[in-house]
């Protein structure tokens, strides 16, 4: 991969110590200015390719972030990159129209440093002005994994990429976010990788992501069709022979954007299969818990 990055900053303002923000955008300009001051925390911005002059309007209005341009669209492997660049104990992401509320960053960090099996913390998301809750933030609440004693909120298997922070080191160890799956649904291939090598992740309520979702962001019928390409394509590389045919029969079923993400992931198949790698029982079992599956 072909990348131009600039020069790092030394101009930083006092942040949560040990945190580095790092922001993956593709022609979001407008909102990147609105969003990157926001940040209590050093910040990496990982540009996929854009067209729209982010990175020259960034640098020019925003001199204390770093921008790191990339000469492609390569997905969420930006988090990724920026990730290896930050440096920093933890990194916390958040997307061009999200961002840590008010010293929830150093909260965040505090917290993952009192849990030190807790490689991604996952923060409460507020969304829109009105600040209603995230509808999936319910769910993790009420994960079936239930809340250990050494976690600070129930253990999950997953989590969103915009609003969580992650342990560095565990986050790089087992690859990041790969350059395969891609985005959305990039969350999943790698939770499963944490858990398979005893890292935790779990949802902390005390600590909140704000989410204003941009008007330029696909209809929600592109956004489907992309997530069951990456449901399959992490089924291919993780899951059973048998749940990888029922994913492909769910989406033959379901048809429409369902369909349309199969077709999407046939020229990734091969480099899916080559990554191939059978996840250990104990978390098989926690999918099957969570898919509400007794075998």
């Amino acid at each position: 991969m072909t990348s131009t990055t600039a020069q790092p900053t030394t101009s930083r303002p006092p942040t949560a110590d040990g945190v580095t923000v790092v922001v993956m955008s593709r022609d979001r300009r407008q909102d990147l200015l609105a969003t990157l001051p926001r940040h209590e925390a050093p910040v990496v911005l990982v540009d996929n390719g854009s067209t729209d002059g982010t990175v020259e309007a960034v640098r020019a209005a925003l001199p204390q972030v770093t921008v790191l341009p990339l000469a492609e669209n390569v997905g969420a492997r930006a988090r990724t990159i920026g990730a290896g660049h930050a440096g920093t104990e933890f990194v916390a992401f958040a997307d061009d129209d999200s961002w840590w509320a008010p010293g929830d960053l150093a909260r965040a960090a505090a917290v993952m440093r009192a849990h030190p099996r807790l490689a991604v913390l996952n923060a409460r998301v507020l969304v829109g002005p009105e600040e209603r809750l995230d509808p999936l933030c319910a769910e993790l609440a009420t994960s079936p994994l239930g809340t250990p004693p050494h976690l600070p909120g129930p253990r999950l298997l997953g989590f969103i990429g915009c609003a969580a922070m992650v342990r560095t080191e565990a986050f790089l160890a087992v690859g990041g976010f790969d350059p395969v799956v891609r985005f959305p649904g990039e969350e999943e291939r790698l939770s499963l990788d944490l858990a398979a090598t005893g890292w935790d992740i779990a949802y902390v309520d005390s600590v909140t992501v704000h989410h204003h979702p941009s008007p330029r962001r696909h209809d929600p019928a592109t956004r489907r069709t992309a997530i069951w390409r990456s449901r399959l394509l992490t089924a291919v590389m993780r899951l059973p022979a048998g749940d990888v045919v029922r994913t492909v029969t769910a989406a033959l079923r379901a048809g429409g954007a369902e369909r349309r993400g199969l077709w999407g992931a046939l020229p990734d198949l091969p480099a899916a299969l080559r990554l191939r790698r059978r996840l250990p029982a104990h978390v098989l079992a926690d999918l099957r818990l969570l898919a509400g599956d007794a075998r």
